[in-house]
């Protein structure tokens, strides 16, 4: 856990940095210069192009993980594997893409009453999706050679960067809607050439590969997994912007744009996870590789309890301040048609986070083909509870269907975890957090209004919160890793009093 607790706090560090520019982007930029209907375009444009990539990447990027094991060697050389990363995603491309183009008009169809102006940006989304996909790919080539910082100092900080300069621009009248969203299909471009850039410093970047290396079984292996993987993203992947696609359908760009909004506040709470899995994963895979349960199950408990703690932990600071952050943001007022949203989906977040490394376990086991049964079953969940919240409930509706089906789906991913690989996240100190979280929930609660200020509110709030979250955090030692950073962190403070 040692090497993930110390990549982890590093891919936190560039996190935050770039949860900073999020927030000034996507509280306060956004808002200020863009309607609502324009977030919803830009948000519904770009999660499309998400969708369609994910198809077309044929599980490539799971696979990666995976099989990297089998390729690499004592010297440092990947027998080829970075030629054969670039054919599954060439492949996709080649299907995906003329299928989109087959089916234009009945998609257009189906955003056209109500997202009329997603209709007429539509084409964009055809090179955001090669953009995304290859950008995806070197990213991941990255995570496997261990090397987590410098792409998420790309994906985090490098394109909130090149964005809120463009949303700025657009502010200024420097550029017209077309131009915004031409310059941010490029930004896309300029990203995935930077990674690709990075990458070639491995020395390991060749198109050169030996076919005899791959040998039958090898082969059977790797096309079997993948096409389990592709019929897993087929279900799956759709359940993650369905949310998205189903509110710019029934209730139009408008919703979607301040849903949008909302959900940025959501997310900033599982942003941590996003660097401890990408640190873990590879290790689970070569673990799982020899049948190692017990190792890949210490990982699991690891990796679920430090998820958890930092999810949560955000999600309370968020919460507690969920009135001052609306009271700060410009159009706030329209903006807290949302403020249940962000209770729902930092829930189902908070669950996400403890859980989701089980979902990657199996996928790097024999027993992956239990992705698809679960994909399929979470996929028709979401969709019932989307057809039938949505419209009675508009995004609130959109969020409990969210919270909903993750807590079915993550139930069931759970059992299936622990009947195939043993794997139990589980502890005592799951039950401390926990408790720990609805104690000082409460305590928010007994806090007078000191202020009508909502900084000054908002500072008041979390500096009494901070100091009781880690002193508790100390006290009950829920981490023996927090612990010991919170141990060092003192001795060097001692040194400057």
């Amino acid at each position: 856990m040692g090497i993930i607790f110390r990549q982890s706090i590093k891919g936190t560090i560039v996190h935050y940095i770039g949860i900073v520019i999020g927030i000034i982007t996507m509280l306060f930029i956004q808002p200020l210069v863009l309607s609502e209907e324009e977030i919803g375009l830009m948000k519904v444009l770009y999660e499309s192009g998400l969708l369609i990539c994910s198809l077309a990447m044929l599980g490539t990027t799971s696979s990666v993980i995976r099989f990297f094991p089998f390729f690499k060697n004592a010297k440092n050389k990947d027998n080829g594997f970075f030629f054969y990363m670039l054919i599954l995603p060439a492949i996709g491309a080649v299907v995906f893409i003329p299928l989109v183009l087959l089916f234009k008009n009945i998609i257009i169809d189906f955003f056209s009453e109500k997202s009329a102006l997603y209709v007429e940006y539509f084409n964009w989304v055809i090179p955001l999706i090669l953009f995304l996909m290859y950008w995806t790919l070197f990213e991941t080539y990255s995570n496997v050679k261990m090397r987590i910082a410098v792409p998420k100092l790309i994906r985090e900080v490098g394109v909130r960067v090149l964005l809120l300069a463009l949303y700025v621009a657009y502010g200024f009248n420097l550029l017209t809607l077309t131009q915004l969203v031409t310059c941010t299909i490029s930004v896309y471009a300029v990203v995935m050439v930077i990674t690709f850039i990075y990458i070639r410093k491995f020395n390991t970047i060749t198109l050169k590969h030996d076919n005899k290396f791959i040998d039958k079984p090898l082969r059977n292996k790797i096309l079997k997994y993948t096409g389990f993987l592709f019929l897993t993203a087929v279900s799956g992947n759709i359940l993650a912007q369905l949310d998205i696609f189903m509110l710019a359908s029934l209730k139009g760009l408008y919703f979607t744009g301040i849903y949008t909004i909302v959900m940025y506040i959501a997310a900033i709470i599982e942003m941590p996870s996003r660097s401890i899995s990408a640190i873990a994963a590879p290790i689970a895979a070569d673990a799982l590789k020899n049948d190692d349960f017990e190792k890949a199950n210490q990982l699991y408990k690891n990796v679920s309890l430090h998820q958890m703690i930092t999810g949560s932990i955000i999600f309370l600071f968020v919460w507690i301040n969920i009135d001052n952050i609306f009271a700060i943001i410009p159009n706030g007022e329209t903006f807290s048609q949302g403020k249940w949203v962000v209770l729902f989906l930092g829930l189902s977040k908070i669950v996400a986070m403890t859980l989701n490394f089980g979902g990657i376990l199996i996928s790097y086991s024999r027993y992956y083909y239990w992705s698809l049964f679960f994909s399929v079953f979470i996929s028709v969940s979401g969709i019932i509870a989307n057809l039938l919240l949505i419209p009675k409930f508009g995004i609130t509706g959109a969020a409990l269907a969210t919270l909903m089906t993750c807590l079915l789906s993550y139930s069931v991913q759970q059992w299936i975890v622990l009947k195939k690989v043993k794997g139990n996240p589980y502890t005592i100190n799951t039950l401390k957090q926990i408790a720990l979280i609805l104690f000082l929930t409460g305590i928010n609660y007994l806090l007078p209004n000191w202020s009508q200020n909502p900084f000054v509110d908002a500072a008041y709030r979390s500096i009494i919160m901070g100091i009781l979250t880690i002193a508790l955090l100390y006290k009950f030692k829920i981490s023996l890793q927090i612990n010991h950073v919170i141990d060092k962190s003192y001795e060097k403070i001692k040194k400057y009093i």
